[in-house]
């Protein structure tokens, strides 16, 4: 079985980029089929259309409520056949139709160590600010499965990294961009594996 994969994504979609390209290598044995994104400007479309997967921009100001983006979302990925979504870096709480049209199967990536640092506002450089506010001696990268809260679901893995005097918002930042890709299909082959092991 070939898992066909979703990406939500808000801007670059960075990892799910590199996630498409471990898949296109077979480092990945899973078939990326479109792309979700709430803004209609989404520069993860450019690159998702360079690998001939289809994009898809769905917000509420084009479906009127937050229920109906909902509907629209689970059906698109009913359409598709999808089995797992990919969360990178997409801003919007994702609902309760879209979470049962794949079986509970979507990944969120958190650039920091759930539970800190985690929850509605939590985002981009907020979150390397708070963790040197706070004198944290350590942050890192969270993946869990995604339920109707912010940042709330199971713990999937963590990759944890040292936090010294010298950091700054910035480096931190870079450090965690930087290793977010590779621990991200890390995990997902473990996750696949599993599948392999299903059939």
């Amino acid at each position: 079985m070939t898992v066909r994969l979703a990406f939500f994504a808000s801007h670059n979609g960075s990892s799910a980029q590199a996630i498409t390209r471990a898949c296109e290598s077979g480092t990945l044995r899973a078939d990326p089929v479109l792309v979700i994104s709430n803004n209609p400007d989404c520069p993860a479309f450019t690159w998702a259309k360079e690998h001939k997967i289809k994009t898809y921009c769905l917000n509420e100001k084009l479906c009127r409520t937050a229920e109906n983006l909902d509907l629209q979302i689970s059906h698109i990925l009913n359409d598709h056949v999808i089995d797992m979504v990919i969360c990178s870096g997409y801003m919007k709480l994702i609902g309760t139709k879209t979470i049962q049209a794949v079986q509970g199967k979507i990944i969120n990536v958190h650039p920091a160590l759930l539970p800190r640092h985690g929850g509605r506002g939590m985002y981009g450089r907020k979150i390397h600010e708070a963790v040197i506010a706070e004198r944290d001696t350590e942050t890192g990268i969270t993946l869990h499965w995604v339920d109707t809260e912010y940042d709330h679901g199971h713990i999937i893995a963590q990759h944890h990294m040292s936090v010294d005097a010298h950091d700054t918002v910035e480096s931190i930042e870079s450090r965690v961009k930087k290793a977010e890709p590779d621990f991200y299909i890390e995990t997902l082959k473990k996750i696949l594996s599993e599948y392999s092991t299903a059939d």
